[in-house]
């Protein structure tokens, strides 16, 4: 089926509709905070939201003065999913492989940025939205916050947001919420391991402050060496996955800010790292 023209403009012009509506960004001391601001739509991840988001993402990597990303929702829903109305037969295969092509192109990115990305909830992550949460770094909740993926009781199966999921929490848990789509509130997602920091309400601007003050004050080229590892090595047998850690520790010993931290160790001073990922020469 034809892509309907209107969608058609959305897809090969995907600023025409003034993307930056969807989303706002700010930031403050190194730290890059995009918020989802459709409140009206429960923050619906539609193909103009995770394209701006993923932009967002880019841009926020590669600035070097960054050094971490904190995603949030507007209002009471962090994200309730996918748009459901941009799904019906209406609009098209095509259309439909464009959003979820777009979707694993974000959630990747998540990953991919060089600097922590954390995500914050404190009501519902639903879906795409709880795909979007489990993707991230570091999660901090609410007492009040939720997560599901009840894709099946509208017929739609949450394939893809099983994905991360399953290799976030323990077997028992993702097949539960994905099986029986019931939410897991917040103090089953700290014990499950989706949830990184579970605080009170009234903590939660305090715990996100501290989380990304503690990573600012590492040398920001060593954590980017360090997620990019990390995320590697989960999917690597133990086997491999050691002798594969040893090698970029070796690495890592040779980048200035290694050296300029052991040295501050040695004379009991401050480290003063340079943020970049230079090696000293041999």
């Amino acid at each position: 089926m034809a892509l309907h023209p209107r969608l058609l403009q959305r897809a090969l012009h995907p600023g025409c509709r003034g993307l930056a509506s969807l989303t706002r960004v700010s930031r403050e001391e190194g730290v890059t905070t995009i918020t989802l601001t459709s409140p009206a739509t429960r923050n619906a991840l539609s193909l103009d939201m995770m394209l701006r988001v993923t932009e967002q993402l880019e841009e926020a990597g590669a600035e070097r003065a960054v050094r971490a990303v904190v995603l949030r929702g507007e209002g009471k829903v962090f994200s309730a999913g996918h748009n459901l109305k941009e799904m019906t037969v209406d609009t098209g295969y095509d259309y439909h492989k464009r959003i979820f092509d777009t979707c694993e192109t974000m959630m990747r990115l998540v990953g991919q940025v060089p600097v922590p990305v954390i995500g914050v909830v404190t009501g519902l992550a639903a879906a795409a939205g709880c795909q979007l949460i489990a993707s991230c770094d570091l999660v901090v909740a609410g007492p009040h916050a939720q997560f599901s993926t009840p894709g099946a009781a509208v017929g739609l199966f949450c394939h893809t947001p099983g994905i991360p999921l399953a290799r976030r929490v323990p077997r028992a848990v993702s097949g539960h919420m994905l099986l029986t789509g019931l939410p897991i509130d917040a103090e089953q997602a700290a014990m499950a391991g989706l949830v990184s920091s579970l605080v009170a309400e009234d903590r939660v601007e305090e715990e996100v402050a501290k989380i990304c003050a503690a990573i600012a004050s590492k040398p920001r080229g060593v954590v980017a060496l360090g997620k990019r590892f990390y995320q590697r090595q989960l999917e690597l047998p133990m086997s491999e996955a050691y002798p594969a850690g040893g090698r970029v520790m070796v690495d890592n010993l040779w980048y200035r800010d290694a050296q300029e931290g052991i040295q501050a160790f040695k004379d009991k001073r401050k480290p003063v790292f340079s943020h970049g990922e230079e090696k000293v020469e041999s």
